[in-house]
């Protein structure tokens, strides 16, 4: 290990010290990342750390497909497992595409307030993304960054819908969040748009990618209705346990490590200051966020239930997402805190309205990604309305952030519906219930995750 330790030290330092030209995100020479005689650029040790950080943070989210996609499989019954696993699969190789054509352009090109208008099928010379001359990364690093980004919207709706979600209609609304979609809510907030004018803030996107992702599968979940067996004839909710816990948990533990990836690679530069302080109140938040949702399920359920806690860490995370860069660490204990009770009281709250989510997706990315917004408001350490000196100033920023939060609601909810419902409209969104009771596997892929498990039904 140390050999190999060295070696990687050798070969950054001899990146470092190679010249090469410099492109900033607007594709010309970046000066503020250059050394030497006039004409003469340089690649600085500042301007290699930024990339490969931004680029290491891209790769740990993109391992949070992996996770996702434990997740949803272990949640849900053994019967849909190569299902989920393909959907995981094909939303982001089908994603990559569609925002690299149209999405990234959508969200960070010059346009107006509403969307981008330039950048199609993004290149490394394109001068079309002015919204991100604030970090000096190279152009397609910061795509990639942000396409990462945008395949975790599409996937949080998958797993709201899963188990009975026909595969081609999952591959045609993958590709309408990814190009559409989500790009919109991101250059509102995060692309110049007419929210990021009125001064509101989401610094890794709780609402930008979790709500989004939340509030669109809420619309698809009730398009689709629930699962086959999911309520009794009075309407009463029937718990479907999922087939494999532990899978779950390790899912879990994936996309915990791949926050940090997440919040801290947010900063698109490597500011060791800045890393170290996101990646304690991401960790922070969801340390509470599990032990307040096994807590409240132990209070509601009587029991300290596995699956609650796995989702009160995650809800944590989603709730930390917005406000990481702007609060201290004792704030990130309480916005984790109350995203892990939020998280329980909303999984029961949505199960009543026979809103079925199979992996509490809804709750998990939509409402805590609400709470986390609005943390921002409240613990903002210079705007929030417990720190800031002018408290009229204060309700304003909380008042923005909450302008924000139902903007990107009432969007994603129009949207959505139209969407599946044009999809159930003209191709069908949902299986037979035939081929939902027999499993997605056979019915959709003609196979199965475990060829030699066999169910016996004794009469």
């Amino acid at each position: 290990m140390r050999g190999i330790s060295v070696g990687m030290v050798l070969l950054l330092l001899s990146v470092t010290l190679s010249p090469a030209p410099v492109l900033a995100l607007n594709g010309t020479i970046n000066e503020n990342y250059t050394t030497g005689e006039p004409g003469e650029k340089v690649e600085t040790a500042q301007y290699v750390a930024d990339t490969v950080w931004v680029l290491l943070a891209a790769f740990l989210v993109f391992f949070m497909q992996a996770g996702f996609a434990m997740v949803e499989a272990g949640f849900t019954r053994a019967k849909n497992a190569v299902n989920i696993l393909m959907k995981n699969l094909l939303d982001f190789a089908m994603g990559s595409l569609a925002y690299w054509a149209v999405g990234f352009a959508l969200m960070f090109g010059d346009g107006n307030g509403f969307l981008g208008l330039s950048g199609w099928f993004v290149t490394a010379t394109t001068k079309a993304f002015t919204s991100l001359n604030w970090t000096a990364v190279p152009t397609m690093a910061a795509w990639m960054f942000q396409l990462v980004f945008a395949a975790t919207a599409a996937t949080i709706v998958s797993g709201a819908m899963a188990e009975r979600t026909r595969f081609k209609s999952y591959l045609l609304y993958s590709i309408v969040i990814s190009a559409l979609i989500y790009p919109v809510v991101g250059h509102w907030i995060w692309g110049g748009g007419w929210l990021a004018d009125l001064g509101m803030l989401d610094f890794a996107g709780s609402t930008v990618v979790h709500s989004t992702g939340g509030w669109v599968a809420l619309a698809g979940a009730v398009v689709l209705g629930p699962r086959l067996g999911k309520y009794d004839a009075q309407g009463r909710v029937r718990p479907i346990p999922g087939h494999n816990l532990p899978l779950a948990a390790l899912g879990v533990f994936i996309l915990w490590l791949g926050w940090f990836g997440f919040n801290a690679g947010s900063t698109m530069a490597a500011s060791a200051s800045d890393i170290a302080h996101v990646a304690a109140t991401t960790n922070l938040a969801a340390a509470t966020g599990a032990i307040t949702a096994m807590l409240t399920a132990w209070f509601t359920l009587k029991k300290p239930d596995a699956g609650m806690s796995l989702n009160g860490a995650l809800a944590g995370l989603v709730g930390i997402t917005a406000p990481c860069a702007f609060v201290t660490n004792a704030a990130a204990v309480i916005i984790g805190a109350i995203a892990g009770i939020l998280v329980v009281l909303s999984v029961h709250f949505f199960e009543h309205l026979h809103v079925d989510d199979p992996v509490g997706a809804i709750s998990v990315h939509g409402v805590c990604g609400v709470w986390g917004t609005l943390a921002v408001g409240l613990f903002h350490t210079e705007q929030g309305l417990f720190y800031a000196a002018d408290s009229v100033a204060a309700l304003r920023f909380l008042g923005v952030q909450a302008l924000g939060v139902l903007s990107v609601f009432v969007w994603c909810l129009v949207t959505g519906f139209l969407m599946f419902s044009l999809i159930r409209a003209f191709i069908g969104l949902r299986v037979s219930p035939e081929e939902e009771q027999e499993g997605l596997d056979y019915g959709e892929h003609g196979a199965t995750a475990y060829p030699d498990f066999q169910l016996t039904v004794i009469h």
